[in-house]
């Protein structure tokens, strides 16, 4: 049964890990390094990360610096950077890319913290899934008397304040993210 824990508060982590990366790679009106995570450039006919290709740099709380190991790559970073959706316009000297982050809008502050509580609810919707199949994994083990009763309400209790626990992360974290969007 330690088994079926371990499992499940990995896969409960792994759901908060990604919800973390989600919010980093999200544009708050402050330059963030990780902003560019998500962006993926055709270089040679393969998708592969901008951070693979490039050094990204923060020199100013409101500017990046996109440094390309290889300049050739210098246009392809760019098509990449306006087709990420992340409304930054580059401005390429022919070394560096240099991204101006703009003050966000009151109108796109909401659509921000309408993501954040919507990737929120994804992620407690994926902690929960995990919560039912260790539950299934339990019954079935008290069903084929593998464990007693009384195993089973303690190690389903278990789960239950692991989810919790996570549950509470998220709610903690997402609202942080609200809080870092609403006051930049």
């Amino acid at each position: 049964m330690e088994k079926v824990l371990t499992n499940a508060k990995k896969s409960m982590q792994g759901a908060v890990d990604h919800l973390v990366q989600e919010y980093a790679s999200m544009r708050t009106g402050q330059a963030s390094v990780h902003l560019l995570d998500n962006v993926k450039v055709d270089y040679y006919g393969t998708e592969t990360p901008l951070n693979q290709l490039a050094t990204v740099t923060a020199p100013e709380p409101t500017m990046l610096m996109v440094a390309p190991y290889d300049p050739s790559s210098m246009g392809e970073i760019e098509k990449a950077i306006h087709r990420s959706g992340l409304g930054l316009n580059p401005a390429n000297d022919g070394r560096v890319i240099r991204l101006p982050i703009p003050p966000l809008t009151e109108e796109r502050r909401g659509e921000l913290a309408k993501l954040v509580s919507k990737w929120g609810e994804e992620t407690k919707t994926s902690i929960r899934n995990s919560r039912r199949d260790a539950n299934e994994h339990i019954k079935a083990a008290q069903k084929t008397s593998v464990i007693s009763e009384d195993d089973e309400h303690r190690h389903l209790k278990e789960v239950q304040d692991l989810t919790d626990e996570f549950i509470k992360k998220v709610d903690e974290i997402a609202e942080q993210k609200k809080k870092e969007i609403m006051t930049v």
